[in-house]
């Protein structure tokens, strides 16, 4: 778990300050968000401010409202990427194209509020490499989804080798040093959440009450949080595979000693072998211990193989920043993450 302490980290004293805002999608509440987002930035104890949107494929009208809101605020830019790669390299995206001496990472649904922002830089101006906001309510969200989130983060407590603040999302602050130090970081399969509790410094956390989204729909379905939550476990820990290693051992020890209690009665008594039925139930048994090991093997062996290809974690289509006061340029030096 971070832990608040004193540190030597001093905020510069003139600062820019870059503002990541993945999107997917999200036509409908963009305007909303940006109002809102200026309004809070008014008060945030910065002198200069970048705002990075960085559209993931988007199917809708997205991409154009952020084009037309970056016209007329010099202070967005637009990161393209080529296609969907998913929050996890937008955010990735974000943090290699962010100059700021600070970063905050907030998704443009508008459940995370942004006038919170100027107290998040007031902790990072007190010293703090990262600031995290813990959701203190969950409103609009299904009991299930609670249910669901709550055991993974009581499982990844048991079995993780780095503990992942419970009920805290993307929405954070990091200091120059934090990003430059997620940036190092090379794995394809991101887990986000948790590699920003792996790199430690000293951390900040407030409470705030999330609030419904405010229009459009989730890009989240079970499925996909299923997935995501296999992402956590086998990106921080190799529990699942020691643990499939210790029930192998297990069920052998206990397949020998009832085989050598039958043989024995066997013998002594002359009473028969169990019959088809039971023997039928071991045999389902065992079989589905060894699919389950095999499996969880699997979910590693994949993982290796799509580290071992270097594929890009993403590639950059545009690269949209006002250079001059009404005036979108193109920028040229398109990058990709490699």
């Amino acid at each position: 778990m971070m832990r608040e302490r004193d540190t030597v980290f001093q905020a510069p004293r003139r600062s820019l300050l870059s503002i990541i805002v993945p999107v997917f999608n999200e036509q409908e509440v963009l305007r909303e968000f940006h109002s809102r987002l200026s309004a809070a930035l008014v008060s945030a104890q910065v002198d200069e401010i970048e705002i990075l949107f960085v559209n993931d494929g988007s199917t809708d009208e997205t991409l154009g409202i952020l084009r037309e809101m970056a016209r007329t605020d010099q202070r967005i830019q637009v990161i393209d990427l080529s296609r969907n790669f998913g929050k996890e390299a937008a955010m990735t995206a974000g943090l290699e194209f962010a100059s700021g001496d600070a970063a905050v990472i907030i998704d443009a649904d508008l459940q995370d509020p942004p006038e919170l922002i100027p107290q998040m830089v007031e902790e990072w101006r007190n010293g703090f490499d990262m600031v995290y906001m813990r959701r203190l309510s969950r409103q609009s969200e299904t009991w299930l989804k609670k249910t669901s989130a709550s055991a993974f983060y009581w499982l990844m407590g048991l079995i993780g080798r780095v503990q992942v603040p419970e009920n805290v999302g993307d929405f954070r602050l990091l200091s120059r040093r934090a990003i430059d130090a997620l940036n190092r970081m090379l794995e394809r399969t991101r887990f986000m959440k948790g590699l920003f509790a792996w790199i430690g410094f000293p951390a900040k956390e407030i409470a705030y009450h999330r609030e419904p989204r405010q229009a459009g729909k989730t890009k989240w379905n079970y499925w996909q949080l299923w997935n995501f939550a296999l992402e956590g476990f086998t990106s921080f820990t190799i529990t699942p595979l020691k643990l499939a290693s210790y029930v192998g051992v297990l069920t052998s020890l206990a397949s020998l000693l009832y085989g050598l209690f039958v043989f024995l009665k066997t013998l002594l008594t002359g009473d028969p072998v169990p019959g088809y039925p039971s023997l039928i139930v071991v045999i389902a048994f065992l079989g589905g211990l060894q699919l389950l090991a095999l499996g969880i093997i699997g979910e590693y062996l994949g993982r290796m193989f799509i580290e071992a290809k270097q594929r890009p974690l993403y590639l950059v289509n545009r690269h949209y920043k006002t250079i001059k006061r009404h005036t979108l340029s193109l920028v040229q030096d398109e990058r990709v993450r490699s």
